[in-house]
């Protein structure tokens, strides 16, 4: 068994991809629009990632005007070199983190969270 992609889904698909390529640095690997079903699909990976099919999966249902994502979804994480370096380029994209950077609770490892633009949080860990 091998882990694909994690799927979610977003009102603003362009905002999203903008968001993820942009200020995270992802890269788009596929979008594809279904007319005939009223969807569409993008497809996108981490800057290390690439190659070893770890994806995000954004999901636009083009009637849909909001979603309700409950509290049982908590955040996807990803292993950053720098924290430091990584908010800058959020800032220079236009967002901002929404905690942090600090510590874990065992104090070994920078953290910070970022929003995506539908509210989905982010976790970022630096180790050292």
């Amino acid at each position: 068994m091998r882990y694909l992609h994690t799927m979610i889904r977003v009102v603003d698909l362009d905002a999203s991809i903008k968001f993820y390529t942009q200020g995270l640095g992802f890269k788009l690997v596929k979008k594809n629009d279904y007319e005939a079903d009223r969807f569409s699909l993008a497809f996108l990976e981490a800057d290390q990632d690439e190659g070893r099919s770890t994806q995000i999966e954004l999901t636009h249902n083009w009637d849909t005007k909001s979603y309700e994502r409950g509290n049982a979804y908590g955040h996807v994480a990803y292993a950053v070199d720098s924290i430091d370096e990584l908010q800058a380029k959020l800032k220079q994209a236009g967002y901002d983190l929404s905690w942090g950077p600090g510590k874990t609770p065992d104090g070994k490892t920078k953290m910070a969270f970022v929003d995506d633009p539908d509210g989905y949080e982010i976790e970022l860990l630096e180790y050292r």
